[in-house]
Parts: C-alpha cells; sequence; structure tokens
C-alpha cells in the first residue's frame, strides 16, 4: 500500500511539473511571438488616450 501511494505522489508531482512548465512555455511563446506586437503596443498606449 505504502509503494503505491509513494508511486502515485510521484507521478502526480512530475506531471504536474510538466503541466506548469507547459503553461509557463505557452505564455511566453504567445507574449514574445511577433505578431502580437503590434497588439500589445496597443493596448500599453491605452491609458494614455483622452476619450
Amino acid at each position: 500500500m505504502d509503494t503505491t501511494y509513494q508511486w502515485l505522489a510521484r507521478f502526480a508531482q512530475s506531471a504536474g511539473l510538466l503541466y506548469f512548465v507547459g503553461i509557463f512555455l505557452s505564455v511566453c511563446l504567445y507574449a514574445f511571438w511577433p505578431s502580437n506586437k503590434a497588439r500589445f503596443e496597443e493596448a500599453s498606449r491605452t491609458p494614455l488616450q483622452d476619450d
């Protein structure tokens, strides 16, 4: 029983690590993708615009 718990705990930790690394890399790719540059520059100027 104890070895099954340890195996499941180790598997969950590894899967969680891979999941969060994948999410981090996806966000970085989205943020640094060249076609998104204009969208982010426009969003950065939004607080300075007078309506």
